[in-house]
């Protein structure tokens, strides 16, 4: 499938911050689901083009401030011919899988998680069963609620809650994982919903299966990724791999309004 991808994204300062920093993690990458054929990233305009690829595979920038902003506009256009490979992507990047069994404020796993995940391990006939058993499980736990949870809820959080969105699942998904000493990221992309013509952003998870590499699971769809999905980065957690984080000297209320579009191009 080829798909468009237009993603702006509004920030209002008031007052203007004496200093402004973004970090941009925008940047779609080729691995084993996907082939970017076009991509830009701009703010206010200008294109800015990653400045290293980290530890994660993912492509990084750093834009900074010319001077105090009122306003900054954070654009990312792009087109990706995209594959299912039943969310298999194999042993990309090339990192020690091993990194990620490290928790996380946002993942780390209490009793309540750690019962929840041997629950399941327990009922499942070896590791690869586990993980879709473990996509159903916590798609039952956490019911998909808009407006039940914000950024700052746990996993734990969510798992008590018992409601949350895509950010939750991933997180909870990932934390019992670890909890099974079974490496997880957490992954940010966009989704082309046809019940959603805009589509928009999303967040699933991978797991390490020895013999297989990183596999996709998203709880939320009670799916692993197909060709719908577009990749654009990971990490321990959702701050972890946020697209965009910001540093500001100086007091400042910030405030921000986003719109993607995500459809199959021509």
């Amino acid at each position: 499938m080829r798909l468009s991808i237009r993603h702006d994204t509004v920030y209002s300062y008031d007052p203007p911050p004496a200093q402004l920093t973004l970090r941009l993690r925008l940047f779609a990458v080729d691995c084993a689901m996907q082939r970017v054929e076009a991509w830009s990233v701009r703010v206010n305009g200008a294109e800015v083009a990653p400045l290293l690829t980290n530890s994660f595979g993912d492509r990084e920038a750093l834009w900074r401030a010319p001077e105090r902003p009122e306003r900054v506009e954070v654009s990312v256009e792009g087109a990706v011919e995209t594959e299912d490979r039943a969310g298999m992507l194999g042993r990309w990047p090339p990192h020690r899988p091993a990194v990620f069994l490290r928790y996380s404020p946002l993942t780390e796993p209490d009793g309540g998680i750690a019962a929840f995940a041997q629950q399941v391990a327990d009922a499942s006939d070896g590791l690869l069963p586990m993980l879709h058993n473990l996509n159903e499980a916590v798609a039952d736990a956490v019911e998909y609620r808009p407006g039940a949870t914000d950024s700052s809820v746990t996993a734990a959080g969510a798992l008590e809650r018992g409601a949350g969105v895509c950010q939750d699942h991933a997180h909870l998904f990932a934390a019992a994982c670890r909890s099974l000493e079974v490496p997880a990221r957490y992954v940010v992309g966009y989704l082309h919903d046809p019940e959603a013509p805009l589509g928009g952003t999303h967040a699933w998870a991978e797991a390490w299966v020895q013999g297989l590499g990183w596999v996709g699971f998203d709880p939320t769809h009670r799916q692993s990724p197909t060709d719908a999905y577009v990749r654009l980065g990971s990490g321990l957690d959702a701050f972890d791999a946020a697209p965009i984080r910001g540093h500001m000297h100086g007091e400042s209320a910030e405030s921000l309004a986003a719109d993607v579009a995500v459809g199959v191009a021509q």
